[in-house]
């Protein structure tokens, strides 16, 4: 065979291996913003004022937190863990929330940076037992899950005490007024976008790379000098933060509850799921991953128009799990 072909050759297996990961990856990320846009579509067709301005941000406002939460998700599932702690963390959130502000405006700052912390100390101690002592994270993560329910059951009886602030619900529930055409822009929305953006900067950066390389085949990304225990731990603290902050916005829009983080772990697993993250790491889009809540969220609302009783959410979720993780499956097997 002469050079020409030779080369010729090495070109083509090239553009058609660069081809099929376009494609691969189109498929995995893709899928979910076509499934989102058909749901708008629907839900539009049900119900026309869902398109407006208001209905639409109002959608959004209800659907930040979750975005939130799957983002911090995904951080952890990349790196080929699991944190089945943020529900109960978020319902920690609210309940000190309203026992430390008390009713007490001046209070809110301190009390924001007071959770955060616990976010970061939690995701922390999430991420130190899970990556030097070797203790897998679903079962860590767990045991935090029923540490955290058992303190709030305790600190609070069953029933939480003390009230929230006018100023500290103003961050789930106001926004910017005054805006032409929109009228208002929830803070929650601002919160989600800022949020969205910055995680899109993190995993174009170096630890981005780092973390997706750790998730994928660990031994490799330790021999190529990446700290492996470092990159996760910081996952699993990214993971704590973001709890909080879905917590703190939950806070404004839902007001007090022993509640109100109940089942939130699964949710956001379920977004990022059906976003095209693949469970056991190194392969995903945070931005899919969000949009995967969206989604879910908009999903929910489509079968609410359509008057499915809500008790089927859980029984959806787990279809969805199934489906999609079987799909990813499916997928990967056949790039092999």
């Amino acid at each position: 065979m002469s050079t020409e072909n030779v080369a010729a050759s090495g070109f083509g297996a090239e553009t058609g291996d660069r081809r099929s990961r376009f494609l691969s990856s189109l498929a995995s990320t893709g899928t979910i913003f076509v499934l989102l846009l058909i749901l708008w579509v629907w839900i539009t067709i049900l119900n026309p004022t869902f398109a407006e301005p208001g209905p639409f941000l109002a959608y959004l406002k209800r659907s930040a937190p979750l975005v939130i939460l799957a983002a911090g998700a995904y951080f952890v599932l990349v790196s080929g863990n699991f944190d089945l702690s943020v529900g109960s963390l978020v319902t920690v959130m609210v309940v000190v929330a309203a026992r430390v502000i008390d009713n007490e405006p001046s209070r809110m700052w301190p009390v924001i940076a007071l959770l955060l912390a616990i976010g970061v100390i939690v995701g922390f101690v999430n991420g130190f037992i899970s990556t030097v002592l070797r203790v897998p994270s679903f079962i860590t993560t767990l045991g935090m899950l029923l540490i955290l329910n058992g303190a709030v059951f305790l600190w609070t009886g069953g029933a939480p005490r003390g009230a929230l602030s006018e100023n500290f619900r103003s961050i789930g529930r106001q926004g910017i007024d005054g805006i032409p055409w929109i009228e208002q822009l929830p803070w929650s929305v601002i919160i989600m976008v800022v949020i969205g953006v910055a995680s899109v900067f993190l995993m174009r950066a170096d630890f981005g790379r780092q973390l997706l390389a750790t998730g994928d085949n660990e031994r490799a990304a330790r021999l190529s000098g990446v700290r492996v225990d470092r990159v996760r731990i910081l996952a699993f603290v990214l993971s704590g933060v973001l709890a909080a902050v879905a917590g703190i916005l939950l806070a404004g829009f839902g007001g007090v509850s022993a509640q109100v983080g109940r089942g939130l772990e699964f949710d956001a697993i379920t977004a990022c799921v059906l976003g095209g993250v693949v469970l056991g790491g190194g392969r995903g889009s945070v931005v899919a991953a969000m949009a995967g809540a969206l989604t879910l969220e908009a999903l929910f609302t489509w079968l609410n128009l359509q008057g499915v009783s809500g008790a089927l959410e859980d029984t959806v979720q787990g279809v969805i799990i199934i489906a999609a993780v079987a799909f990813a499956a499916y997928r990967l097997r056949g790039a092999r």
